[in-house]
């Protein structure tokens, strides 16, 4: 069966796109695609951007709870959780208390309070 469609990008709701932005491109390397009318978006080549949308009152994710489920999860891969945990958590993610993941993967949450995780391999 063909395809009628293929992934473009994914975008998170946030408070302030452009922090939310410059916190994800120190995560991932991604440059700076797009900025403006309250959208930013990060390209890397890849053909699936990230982008971050203003949203008028918004309300973080309360992960693990689900008074405000977590609206989007990201999983990015990389080579040593501790170094990726280390710089992460420097540039502004937060370490919830519940780690499922033992040592496959950790939980952050990004400063938006979206929670993502860190993978090996």
């Amino acid at each position: 069966m063909m395809p009628i469609a293929t992934l473009r990008g994914v975008t998170l709701d946030c408070a302030d796109p452009r922090a939310l932005a410059r916190f994800y491109q120190e995560l991932t390397g991604m440059q700076l695609g797009y900025d403006a009318d309250g959208l930013v978006a990060l390209i890397d080549g890849s053909c699936c951007d990230l982008g971050f949308q203003q949203v008028d009152g918004y309300q973080a994710p309360r992960w693990p709870g689900q008074d405000v489920p977590q609206q989007v999860h990201l999983d990015l891969r990389v080579e040593d959780l501790d170094v990726a945990e280390k710089l992460a958590l420097g540039f502004g993610a937060v370490r919830p208390d519940r780690q499922p993941g033992g040592d496959r993967w950790r939980v952050l949450l990004d400063p938006a309070g979206h929670p993502f995780c860190l993978v090996v391999g």
